[in-house]
């Protein structure tokens, strides 16, 4: 049986006509701010007191959008007669958000914990060489990265808070037993 002529234009015509009484659900972009899931990947944000410039996320990145720059630095001897150290010292640590495809390699990598996913997401520029953001941008957006999720109630604590609680205690116990001998 062949369609009749015209029938698509009223079935289309029903859905408007259908649809223009409802309310819209449109959320005005800039001025109803999107509700974002907690852990929502934005941007990478840099807490460069971790940084050692150990280049694992460089080297780990396949966009190649990290860009570090670094120089050694020698440190004197902590105790006399003893040996000079050097660490390297962050010169220039950049990520070009025009390359990268914001896939958490290197926040994965990093062992340090100097990199973070931020919910930032309002970073747009007109030209694409500004989305090359230095150190000093990457460091502003960690104050945006929320705080991790807490523990279970009923899991084990980490080995490294397990370590520390134990060593802490073991602490304790050692300067009380002197001052149990003096009383």
């Amino acid at each position: 049986m062949a369609p009749i002529p015209g029938s698509g234009l009223a079935k289309g015509l029903a859905v408007t006509l259908r649809t223009m009484t409802k309310k819209s659900v449109t959320a005005q972009y800039p001025d109803a701010q999107p509700h974002l899931p907690p852990r929502t990947r934005g941007v990478i944000g840099l807490f460069e007191e971790n940084c050692t410039v150990c280049m694992l996320c460089a080297r780990e990145c396949p966009d190649w959008c990290i860009y570090i720059d670094s120089h050694k630095e020698t440190i004197p001897a902590a105790t006399p007669g003893g040996r000079e150290r050097s660490r390297n010292v962050l010169d220039r640590f950049a990520i070009d958000f025009s390359l990268c495809m914001y896939c958490g390699i290197c926040i994965e990598a990093c062992p340090f914990d100097a990199l973070f996913w931020s919910p930032e997401f309002e970073y747009a520029e007109t030209d694409i060489r500004d989305l090359t953001h230095e150190r000093d941008k990457l460091r502003e957006w960690m104050w945006t990265v929320p705080a991790p999720p807490a523990l279970d109630p009923g899991a084990e604590l980490p080995k490294e808070i397990a370590a520390a609680r134990k060593t802490a205690e073991k602490l304790a116990a050692a300067q009380a037993e002197p001052e149990e001998g003096q009383s």
